[in-house]
């Protein structure tokens, strides 16, 4: 790669130069950041984190509007999972405290009902596995039956590993809205995360969901013990992607994991992430997902929301606890941001 300017005469433009053409390029004409210069935002200091999370909300306010979307998550199938995520609870492989469990069909309804009393529009079923066999499919088209006749006014989502192409067509016939599939890292350190399967398997999945008309959501998880560099190709891989949704998920280190002892991100650098994903992802919906309570408190949480997030799970996640949904609730009224009404599709 040949030098800049710049570097041949042993100077770097003004950090505060990459903020300026983001405005002009993402605010202005909605034109994503590359992974070059997303990699300069992540690389600016805390003297311009408030600006730079200023400019990230006005993104969101100009390409998503202020509406938030609020999602609740209930896991069908807990532990017991044959992968080896670094990060999971809930891989068999790992002495993490997380026993194999089932729900059954009135246990999902009622989880449900429980999420729609939030006030949450969308309904995510997670599975801990590979992917789905037989019994988790049939378990599937009973449960999201039962939930659309017991909770009219919800979207129901899936999350259940890696997909063939008759799956994903058996998804969209039970309407299955949205698949949820991480890329979790980026290509480059993801062998650094999981060895029992490939990014190449999970990207596939991801585009033959994106290929059937359900929508997209993909997203990742960050403070893993990756670079900038690889933050920022990860950010780059997912605007290739072009997901409806990126959750955003922060390292809580599970006791019994390889990645148990790793320390928390810095708030200030979880900010930093938060504002660069949205000028990478200036249409997309970003996530507030799992970690966010230990990495940024209260008060980071509110900044977040100022930065460019655009969405929220609120309750518990799968294997750590969340937050009162209605501390999250009270909040977004506070910010004057109404939650995201039902789909007209419904």
């Amino acid at each position: 790669m040949s030098a800049t300017a710049e570097e041949q005469h042993g100077t770097t433009p003004p950090a505060s130069d990459i903020l300026a053409i983001a405005r002009e390029q993402v605010l202005e004409r909605g034109v994503p950041l590359d992974e070059a210069q997303i990699l300069q935002v992540l690389r600016t200091g805390d003297d311009l984190l408030p600006e730079l999370l200023e400019l990230a909300h006005e993104v969101r306010m100009k390409w998503c509007g202020p509406e938030v979307e609020v999602e609740g998550i209930v896991s069908i199938k807990t532990g017991g999972c044959p992968e080896d995520c670094h990060f999971c609870s809930q891989s068999g492989q790992f002495t993490s405290p997380v026993r194999s469990v089932w729900l059954n069909i009135p246990e999902l309804v009622k989880a449900a009902e429980q999420t729609a009393a939030t006030g949450a529009t969308e309904f995510c079923i997670v599975a801990a596995v590979r992917g789905p066999d037989e019994r988790l499919m049939s378990q599937m088209r009973d449960g999201v039956r039962a939930i659309k006749e017991s909770v009219p006014g919800i979207e129901v989502a899936a999350s259940i590993g890696m997909l063939t192409q008759e799956q994903v067509d058996d998804l969209v016939d039970m309407g299955i809205h949205r698949y949820n599939h991480n890329l979790e890292a980026a290509r480059s350190y993801f062998p650094q995360v999981v060895s029992t399967h490939s990014w190449e398997e999970r990207w596939d999945t991801c585009l033959m969901v994106r290929e059937s008309g359900m929508e997209l959501c993909c997203g990742c998880l960050v403070g893993m013990g990756e670079t900038v560099e690889q933050r920022a190709e990860l950010a780059a891989q997912l605007g290739e992607l072009q997901p409806d949704e990126v959750p955003l998920n922060f390292l809580n280190p599970r006791p019994g994991t390889p990645f148990g002892d790793l320390p928390l991100m810095e708030s200030s650098e979880a900010l930093r992430t938060i504002a660069a994903f949205r000028l990478a992802l200036p249409r997309t919906i970003l996530r507030y997902a799992g970690g966010r309570e230990l990495t940024l408190g209260d008060l980071g949480t509110r900044e977040g929301l100022l930065g460019g997030i655009n969405a929220v799970i609120v309750g518990n996640y799968l294997t750590t606890l969340g937050r009162d949904p209605q501390e999250d609730l009270d909040l977004l009224a506070d910010l004057k941001m109404p939650i995201k009404a039902l789909s007209s599709s419904l």
